[in-house]
């Protein structure tokens, strides 16, 4: 048993340094000559509505660059905020998101309406916690293109200051730089290896249109990877990349924040009860376990430790994360275990913004 767990801690770190090597990077700046538009769902966005607005204007290298933002019925300021910081900018459309579609969720239906208000060559989504460099979207658009890709995900940086923050964060970027191929995910589709983060997500409109913008993904929680999955299904192609050098983010800023983010969440992402077995079970065996291991005298899980570490650290220091974090694991994981549990516990209960999800 200690051999097989050895020679899966191996595979882990085998993955995660071959997409060290190999992830996709936008790195190009060439000026995008084609029509983006940059999609913008906002509830109760008001503490980053300056900041990331200004992110926005100073984008350059886009000739027919719009944005549209649309406030998801906000009741706090976020629309007041808009009107003051946009100002004059006729790149800016802000349009109020009707009453919620029956049966949709309220993110979902805020981007349909703004995909059914443009016509433009790309479409762009991003959350309003995201902070872009000045080339984050030629960058990524010129990345798309140069691989001839129908999506792709450039992935922040996840930012993380609290304790609490440094140990699950990191855990995203794991979680796919370990266990997925990109490259070959990249070039043999399938939608059990689709990766995506709707943080920052970039979209031929051509292929959208094909599945009908956000429809396919109305009621679902997790609609990035729903989203990249109903693209592989419709015959597109698409990848995560490495967006950490162009743009940023700060999910959560305390562990309330996180237990709520997650809870909501969490419960859908492993396809149900048997999957979130598998997952719990992998997260046991690749951070718990290795631990018990050792303190039952088994010099095999310092090794199987030991490679997890490096896989943890490599995806650190890809996504610019602190690599001393990774020796945490075991730590990481017990927690990571419990916000599954706890989403189960809670699922269709939590309050996210407002509204029960």
């Amino acid at each position: 048993m200690a051999q097989f767990l050895l020679s899966f801690s191996i595979l882990i770190f085998a993955i995660s340094l071959i997409n060290f090597f190999t992830i996709r990077i936008p790195k190009r700046d060439e000026e995008v000559k084609k029509a983006v538009t940059v999609l913008v769902p906002m509830r109760n966005e008001a503490e980053n509505v300056p900041e990331f607005i200004s992110a926005l204007v100073s984008q350059m290298g886009v000739k027919k660059l719009k944005f549209i933002i649309i406030n998801d019925g906000s009741t706090d300021k976020t629309a007041e905020l808009l009107v003051t910081v946009i100002g004059s900018d006729s790149r800016f459309t802000v349009i109020d998101s009707p009453e919620l579609r029956p049966g949709w969720l309220g993110k979902v239906s805020a981007l349909q309406s703004g995909y059914e208000a443009t016509t433009s060559d790309y479409i762009i989504t991003l959350d309003a916690d995201v902070r872009l460099e000045p080339n984050a979207i030629m960058r990524a658009i010129t990345q798309m293109e140069r691989l001839r890709l129908d999506f792709i995900s450039p992935y922040p940086r996840q930012i993380a200051q609290t304790f609490s923050e440094k140990l699950i964060q990191p855990l995203l970027h794991w979680s796919w730089m370990a266990t997925v191929i990109l490259r070959l995910a990249e070039k043999y589709p399938r939608r059990s290896t689709a990766v995506a983060n709707g943080q920052f997500f970039v979209v031929r409109s051509t292929a959208l249109e094909k599945i009908s913008g956000f429809t396919s993904v109305s009621n679902q929680i997790l609609d990035d990877i729903e989203l990249a999955r109903s693209l592989i299904a419709a015959g597109f192609k698409g990848v995560v990349t490495e967006g950490s050098a162009i743009a940023s983010t700060r999910m959560y800023g305390s562990f309330d924040e996180i237990r709520q983010g997650y809870g909501k969440s969490l419960w859908k992402a492993f396809g149900g009860r048997i999957g979130a077995v598998v997952a719990v079970a992998f997260i046991f065996i690749t951070g718990i376990l290795p631990v018990i291991l050792i303190f039952n005298g088994y010099l095999t899980g310092w090794f199987i430790y030991a490679y997890i570490v490096f896989s943890r650290e490599i995806s650190a220091i890809r996504s610019r994360g602190n690599p001393i974090y990774a020796f945490l694991h075991p730590l990481s994981s017990a927690l990571l275990i419990y916000l599954i549990i706890y989403s189960w516990a809670k699922r269709g209960t939590i309050q996210w913004k407002g509204r029960t999800v």
